[in-house]
Formats: C-alpha cells, sequence, structure tokens
C-alpha cells in the first residue's frame, strides 16, 4: 500500500466520519456548539464583569470544555502580504497605484469581516461513551450554556463541514461543501447507461 493510500488528509486528522451530535474521530466523539459572539464595545464594564462571570460558570460546570475562536471566513493575509512585497519590488507607478487600489480594497473587505467571528465550544467524548449519556451530556452542557446569557446552537454536519473548508481554505466564504469532493461534476444517469 502505498504512503498516498495510508495518509489521506481525513486519516491525518483522525476523522472517520458523521454521527447523530457531531464528529466521530478516532479516539472518540467530537460535538461542538457554535456560540454566538456578544459586542462587548457596547456594553458597560458592570455588564462585561457579568459575561466573564457567566463564562467562568460555564467552565467551571463543564472543564472538559475546549473553546475555539474562528474566523468565519476566508483571511487575506498572504494576499496582502504578497500585495506589500510586489509594491516595493515594482517599478512602474501606474501598476504601484493599482496594486495600493487592490491593497486598499481587502483592507475594507477585512474591516467589514473584523467582527465575523465565531466562537466553538468543543466536548469529547470517549469511544466507550454510551449513546444515551452522550445525548443527556449535550443537552445538559447547551442548557448550561444558554442559561447563561449566551446564544449557542449545537453545529450539525453541514455547519461542520462550513467550519473545516473554511479552516483547511478549500471554500472562501463558507459556500456548501460536499461530501464527496467532485459529486456535483458526476452525472449518476450516465454512470448507468
Amino acid at each position: 500500500m502505498s504512503w498516498k493510500k495510508k495518509n489521506s488528509t481525513r486519516g491525518l486528522l483522525g476523522l472517520q466520519g458523521f454521527t447523530n451530535y457531531g464528529v466521530k474521530t478516532t479516539s472518540g466523539e467530537l460535538v461542538a456548539f457554535l456560540v454566538q459572539p456578544t459586542n462587548i464595545s457596547v456594553l458597560s464594564h458592570a455588564n462585561v464583569e457579568v459575561k466573564i462571570r457567566h463564562l467562568l460558570t460555564v467552565l467551571s460546570t463543564h472543564p472538559s470544555l475546549e473553546i475555539s475562536c474562528l474566523d468565519s471566513c476566508e483571511r487575506f493575509d498572504d494576499n496582502k502580504r504578497f500585495i506589500q512585497r510586489r509594491m516595493q519590488e515594482e517599478e512602474n507607478e501606474s501598476v504601484r497605484r493599482a496594486l495600493k487600489q487592490d491593497m486598499a480594497f481587502l483592507d475594507g473587505i477585512q474591516l467589514e469581516m473584523s467582527t465575523a467571528r465565531q466562537f466553538l465550544f468543543l466536548v469529547r467524548f470517549s469511544k466507550n461513551e454510551k449513546p444515551e449519556l452522550v445525548f443527556h451530556d449535550i443537552n445538559l452542557i447547551e442548557k448550561n450554556i444558554t442559561d447563561r446569557g449566551f446564544e449557542v446552537r449545537r453545529m450539525g454536519k453541514e455547519d461542520i463541514k462550513r467550519v473545516l473548508g473554511i479552516y483547511f481554505e478549500s471554500s472562501m466564504s463558507g459556500e456548501q461543501v460536499e461530501d464527496v469532493d467532485g459529486m456535483k461534476n458526476f452525472d449518476m444517469e450516465k454512470a448507468a447507461s
């Protein structure tokens, strides 16, 4: 067996497939909750302290929770570095002006998306966990997060695929990711004839 066959991206990440609650991995099940960010810049100091205390309560109640903060769409850092390098190297003034316009455009888009953050609360369950216990724990965690004033929902298959697509840069803006790569270009009727 060749190296490529043994080491697919899915295999290297330890992903085995989707479950009713999240993602099955080689070490167990991973369940993700999407928590909507709160714009603390409009809150009073006292309200920010309350939000922090509520988050601490959630984390102390469920110490196994992991938190991840992601951009909800692709970053432009590599493109901006490339344009900056090109501006330094370029001798033609007209091309430099065009590059400056490109940089301003990317800055504007990035500024618009600066508030487009996603907060994921993740919980891992071992392989041996009974499905009934997993279901109970998921509901309890979601209720505790909601009771502390956070807007939360458990991520389903499409949500998880969207986040993975953005993370691995296969989807710039989080559009639908296919279950099987290239499936939209495959005609089942032609294959059957």
